[in-house]
């Protein structure tokens, strides 16, 4: 069982349909991070995770967690990004950090003052009640930031920097383990293609190429969320036509940052536009039929015909 807890909330997700889960790869780089996985995992050592955003800390604390003898227990996720004294406490009550299972902060710099003051109390708690280093619930932090600056600049507390960082395990971003691209895509378009009940359409060469050639500034985040947009759009041609335009325009090739949100979104409106014109030859450009193909109103098929530079096309 998993639960995710930002800012007090709690949802509970279905380990089968999850978001961001732990793919082992095929690099050098990642062995040596399993590897320490294997390790930290058999013991009750608290681990700080640091790595840029989307290249998988909350996926790896859940691998610790389901490699520990905690396995079968709750996996508990907390972002700290705003998540103010009053708010730490809600969110952290009643089982919070001294539940069964494995806790997982995210974002551990954004913490409040305050709350810093909580935890260190809590973790200091854990260990006087329970005589083990952070209490019952075993403790994983993550960042993206440099945490040993943040302490030099004073945002977050020398002895609570210490007491989280019993293993300290950087993962490598997407870009500095290619060998893993090709492996992670093909995972992601089967996984989203079962959940989805679609068929997962063949990649040729080029798309591949570009995939593996293509910076990753978002990682693994960003390469699931490519793969969800081809499985949804169902066509290759037309969910490529978004990503390689925005990577023509933004000059990708010489190494310049690119979103592949953006891309994606590209992609999208391309897809529905010619859905749009596919329905609007098959009824002869009446307009209202079209709608009703393709299960919109009427007044919204007009406005997304100005979008896509086709408003002035006949009427019926």
């Amino acid at each position: 069982m998993e639960s995710h807890l930002p800012l007090g909330s709690e949802t509970i997700e279905n380990p089968a349909t999850r978001y961001g889960e732990f793919v082992p790869g095929l690099s050098l780089s990642m062995r040596s991070v399993e590897k320490v996985m294997l390790e930290v995992a058999q013991s009750e050592v608290p681990v700080l995770l640091l790595a840029e955003n989307g290249a998988g800390k909350q996926a790896t604390a859940r691998r610790i967690h389901e490699l520990s003898h905690r396995g079968e227990q709750l996996f508990r996720s907390f972002s700290c990004a705003g998540l103010e004294l009053g708010r730490f406490e809600e969110a952290t009550a009643p089982e919070g950090l001294f539940g069964e299972g494995t806790v997982f902060l995210a974002d551990l710099a954004d913490l409040d003052a305050k709350a810093q003051v909580r935890l260190l109390q809590s973790l200091t708690e854990g260990n006087s009640k329970t005589g083990c280093a952070q209490g019952p619930a075993r403790l994983i932090c993550g960042s993206a930031r440099d945490l040993e600056a943040e302490v030099k600049a004073g945002n977050l507390r020398e002895d609570l920097y210490y007491r989280i960082s019993g293993v300290c395990l950087r993962l490598p971003p997407l870009r500095q383990r290619r060998e893993d691209i090709s492996m992670l895509l093909q995972h992601f378009l089967q996984k989203f293609g079962r959940d989805s009940q679609r068929k997962v359409p063949s990649l040729s060469d080029e798309t591949l190429r570009l995939f593996e050639e293509y910076s990753w500034p978002g990682n693994v985040r960003e390469l699931e969320n490519a793969a969800r947009a081809i499985v949804a759009l169902g066509d290759e041609a037309v969910a490529m036509d978004g990503l390689r335009a925005m990577l023509r325009r933004s000059g990708a090739g010489n190494g310049k940052r690119v979103s592949l949100k953006q891309a994606s979104r590209a992609a999208s409106r391309e897809m529905e536009k010619e859905l749009i014109l596919r329905a609007l030859t098959r009824t002869r450009w009446n307009r209202r039929r079209a709608a009703q193909e393709l299960q919109i109103s009427y007044k919204a098929l007009l406005y997304k015909l100005k979008q896509i530079g086709c408003s002035e096309y006949r009427a019926s």
